[in-house]
């Protein structure tokens, strides 16, 4: 092992004995903080071998300016979602020490075929070919350190972008193919106390351009996006406060619904 494979490896347990306790750090220490994209995906990447799981799939954090402006990042990061973080319908969420408490409502892409790094970017058609199915999603994002508004990107990387726990929907009906999704609206609504509005186009234009972006993003590290999974590619709303004990319904109107409850 390298000194830098040793470095990133000490962040990365550092913040996933953080994730695992339910606390929280100021920043990485000195000597092991990522000074390049590259190395807080080079921390993100230990991850999936402490979870001890297959990888569930991918995410994308900050694809809106509102959001990249809230935790100072200069564009989007891509996350690894965990497979014992991923819940089905119904499943009920332990709400634990959650400081974000915020939920987004996500469209979620699972892929069919493996797109494997190279030279010349993938075109939307490209990816879009590789697509299988799309389905609704609820994320509830976190982060390990006390204060994510002033970290960097560089951090927010090695923190997997903010992931913490989402739920995967059913798959929606294929009429999506031929609907403008950047246009489709999306509401978010928590235990009848409000309802936040919003629609595809907040998410990077369009949840289409999101996911070329991702397979992108991927490919420039040297990371094969493989056939079976999940990219979840950012809010379509403002975030909506949750606290324990709330129900959040997730509504795509013609393409189908959502909902989770916290214990």
């Amino acid at each position: 092992m390298t000194d830098e494979d040793e470095r990133s490896l000490r962040a990365a347990r550092l913040i996933w004995d953080c994730w695992l306790a339910g606390t929280t750090m100021e920043r990485l220490p000195t000597e092991l903080r990522p000074r390049t994209r590259a190395e807080g995906y080079a921390i993100q990447a230990h991850y999936a071998q402490f979870s001890g799981h297959a990888l569930f799939g991918w995410k994308i954090a900050a694809t809106s300016a509102a959001g990249q402006n809230h935790i100072g990042v200069s564009g989007p990061m891509a996350g690894r979602l965990l497979k014992e973080r991923v819940f089905e319908p119904g499943q009920m969420l332990e709400y634990g020490s959650n400081r974000m408490a915020v939920a987004e409502p996500e469209f979620a892409f699972c892929l069919g075929k493996t797109l494997t790094p190279q030279a010349v970017e993938y075109d939307l058609a490209e990816v879009l070919g590789a697509v299988d199915t799309l389905h609704t999603g609820l994320e509830f994002p976190d982060s390990r350190f006390s204060d994510f508004t002033s970290v960097g990107e560089e951090h927010l990387i090695a923190d997997n972008a903010c992931s913490h726990q989402f739920v995967i929907g059913t798959a929606m009906p294929d009429a999506w193919r031929s609907i403008d999704l950047s246009k489709h609206a999306v509401t978010i609504g928590v235990s009848g106390r409000e309802t936040n509005a919003g629609t595809g186009a907040n998410v990077f234009g369009d949840p289409k351009i999101a996911l070329t972006w991702l397979v992108n993003e991927l490919s420039r590290h040297g990371i094969s996006l493989e056939a079976g999974s999940f990219v979840t590619t950012g809010t379509c709303t403002t975030p909506i406060a949750i606290v324990a004990g709330d129900t959040v319904t997730a509504d795509y109107g013609e393409l189908g619904q959502l909902q989770a409850t916290f214990t």
